[in-house]
């Protein structure tokens, strides 16, 4: 009986494979249409505003903003903002206008800060300041290709589509913890978010890009309503499809620059997410241990009596699990990372389970220098050290 018992513990650990074999279907459905799909159509091109909130200097951040200064695109302008008149990141941006004098390109500083989210104090002076109606926000560790415009505008030419968001390939110089930091999103959580395409929808924004525009915002009262939210990328996108609106992906991934980091800053970078994300939909986090492979083979090690079972049930999630990194981050994306280093998936999954049990133990952050206390989908500053937004 006891014996039997044991067994039980099979059924509830199908829940990863189901999971690997749906986000293989669905990256394989939706990433193969991309491929053949045929650029955008350039007869929509409505103006553009892009929209940055900085603070401080990322890695490559130069060539990064330099790479919105080259599009190939009718009319555009790139609108920057920082919040302190001091900071290092300035005398970047006034090379930037040096080097491009036929780009429009403005900068303003001393923003007002009327919540505790810096990045969306400074969306709101952004947001008043652009020129056009159409808004795409990214952040200075992403750098782009010339056609990167036609893509995240094309979805638009639809009025039932309220947000545009994108994917990304890591650009990484290397190391352990950079890497195993950029190997996370391509292999992992974009299969998520393909899942959630095919089945429901999504309904969230990913922080690497976002476009909408300021109809759309209007509609949601702004970023005035999200400055006292932790998660700007989600919250815009959440609540614009509350409004009825798609979310569409561009056809093609932008390029996220990857910092050169510790294993410790690694870690830290993902306990302060998944406290958000735990905030954020508590139930769905709850929900993501059915998707960890790695912690269900040990649950099945522990528990089910036979050897060949617990191996059996191992290596079929191995396989499942790199063939879902393989489909939708190297083949699908086309993520350097991936490509090079797939032995970092299963690293990744390691690392990944103990910062999910860590992020249970606090509700507290520290994001770019200020420590925040969060509250669901709120948060608040406890008090002020040096950072960056």
């Amino acid at each position: 009986m006891l014996t039997s018992l044991r067994y039980l513990i099979l059924l509830p650990a199908l829940g990863p494979l189901t999971y690997y074999g749906l986000a293989i279907f669905s990256g394989w459905d939706y990433l193969r249409k991309r491929k053949i799909q045929p650029p955008s159509d350039r007869k929509f091109a409505p103006p553009v505003s892009i929209l940055n909130a900085v603070r401080g200097v990322d890695r490559e951040a130069y060539e990064n903003f330099s790479s919105m200064c080259v599009l190939d695109y009718p009319e555009y302008e790139i609108v920057f903002a920082v919040a302190d008149h001091d900071d290092p990141v300035i005398p970047l941006i006034e090379r930037l206008q040096r080097a491009y004098p036929e780009r429009s390109i403005r900068l303003f500083t001393d923003i007002e800060q009327i919540g505790a989210s810096r990045k969306s104090n400074s969306l709101c002076r952004l947001v008043k300041e652009a020129k056009y109606d159409l808004l795409v926000i990214n952040d200075s560790d992403v750098r782009v290709e010339e056609d990167y415009l036609w893509d995240v505008a094309a979805p638009f030419a639809d009025q039932a589509v309220g947000v545009v968001t994108a994917f990304f390939r890591a650009n990484s110089e290397g190391g352990f913890a950079a890497d195993v930091g950029a190997i996370g999103v391509p292999t992992d959580s974009c299969a998520g978010a393909l899942v959630a395409r095919k089945f429901r929808g999504i309904d969230f924004a990913l922080g690497w890009t976002m476009a909408t525009t300021k109809v759309r915002l209007q509609e949601i009262g702004g970023f005035e309503r999200l400055v006292n939210l932790h998660s700007d990328d989600f919250e815009l996108g959440n609540q614009i499809a509350k409004q009825g609106y798609r979310v569409e992906l561009t056809r093609k991934p932008v390029w996220v620059v990857f910092p050169t980091q510790s294993l410790g800053d690694f870690l830290k970078h993902e306990t302060r997410w998944s406290i958000l994300l735990r905030n954020l939909r508590p139930s769905g986090y709850l929900g993501l241990f059915m998707t960890f492979g790695f912690a269900w083979s040990l649950l099945v090690a522990a528990i089910v009596p036979s050897w060949k079972i617990a191996a059996g049930y191992a290596m079929t999630g191995l396989a499942m699990r790199m063939a879902m990194a393989w489909t939708v981050g190297v083949w699908g994306i086309g993520d350097p990372v991936a490509r090079r280093k797939p032995w970092l998936v299963p690293v990744r999954d390691v690392l990944n389970l103990g910062v999910f049990l860590a992020s249970f133990f606090s509700n507290t952050v520290e994001w770019r220098g200020f420590t925040y206390r969060v509250n669901g989908d709120s948060f608040a500053r406890v008090d002020v050290a040096k950072g960056k937004l």
